[in-house]
Parts: structure tokens; sequence; C-alpha cells
């Protein structure tokens, strides 16, 4: 008895060690990489510095923090080419043998790792589609859910999102809360104890 205990405890370890141990990686090879989640951070911490914001610190004119500034045509060459490694300066200088071509430069003390430069390439394949920051997307208001159970008690449009979900995972609306446990509710929300008796 022990010993299966043992086993199933072991067995329960190393899955558990499994599902934590996978890829640090923050998308899966399979995956297109998201520019603001994937991309940007890798330009900022190794190109923004002599390819960014700062007019006065900025290299031949490049930006890479602006989306003109990476596909913008630059007189016979994209630094990002959507689609096109061959066709994009970036991959080029990132990948390059040449030391004097290489990005970033040796003088930087900065270097990509295989796994960023794999996400750069990757990102230039799938068509280096750009996300605006989240910010800057205007929010939009989806269709209310007209079909809903004729039983599902519905008193705004939330309600009706709910039923549709709940309809998705089979489950049923739950009984409706009496006064006390609604009162206890929102007495444990607005001063964490529990209503006295005499409430």
């Amino acid at each position: 008895m022990l010993l299966r205990l043992s086993v199933v405890l072991a067995l329960l370890w190393m899955a558990t060690l499994e599902s934590f141990g996978g890829s640090t990686d923050s998308i899966g090879a399979r995956d297109v990489p998201d520019f603001s989640r994937d991309i940007r951070p890798i330009l900022s911490e190794n190109c923004f510095q002599c390819h960014g914001p700062d007019k006065e610190t900025r290299k031949a004119g490049l930006r890479l923090d602006t989306r003109d500034g990476i596909f913008e045509e630059r007189g016979g060459y994209h630094p990002v080419f959507p689609g096109d490694l061959d066709a994009s300066e970036l991959y080029s200088r990132i990948t390059s043998s040449d030391e004097d071509e290489r990005m970033p430069p040796k003088a930087s003390n900065r270097s990509l790792s295989e796994a960023q430069i794999d996400l750069i390439r990757r990102w230039i394949e799938n068509g280096a589609p750009w996300n605006q920051h989240w910010a800057y997307i205007p929010p939009v208001r989806p269709d209310v859910p007209t079909e809903i159970p004729k039983d599902f008690r519905a008193t705004n449009p939330i309600d009706h999102f709910v039923a549709q979900k709940l309809m998705e995972v089979g489950l049923s609306q739950s009984e409706r809360a009496s006064k006390e446990t609604l009162l206890r509710r929102v007495s444990l929300d607005l001063i964490g104890l529990p209503p006295s008796p005499a409430e």
C-alpha cells in the first residue's frame, strides 16, 4: 500500500514539475508572435537606445519604435518587409556573421539570444502584424445575445451574456439567493464582517 502511494505521489510530482518546466518563451512554437508582447520588448531592450524616440542619440535616422519607422522604404531597403526575411534589413543585421554589420553592435554589450532571433524571424514570416497599444484601441460594444432560455432570469444585458456562457458549458442558472444571503454578502463585502443577528 505504501509503495502504491509512493508511486502515485511520484507521478503527481513529475506531472507538476512538467507543467511548470515548459518553455520559458512567452508564446509557443506554432503561434504568431505578438508585436506588443513579444517583439517590442526585444527591440526596446536592444535597439531603442540607438534607434528609438530620442532624436539626439538616434543613429542613421532609423526609428524602430514606430510603425512608420519599421516598415518605411529607406532608399532601396525596408527595415522590416512583412513576410519576406530576405528583404528585411533588420533580420539581415541581427543574423549577420560580419561583426561590422551585425546589430546590436559589439560595442553596445548587447546581443540577441537565439530565442529572440527566432521570435523576430517568425514575426516577419507571418506578415509582421503590428498591434496598436491596447489603450489606443476603442472599445467595441458586443451585440447582446438574444437566444436565452425562457426560464432564465435576465434583468439587464449582462445577464444575457451569462446565460449564453452557461448554455455553452451545459449549466443552468442558480436559484435566486435569499434576502438573508444577500445581506450577508453585502455586509462581508462592505465591512468585512457578517451582519449581526439583529440585522
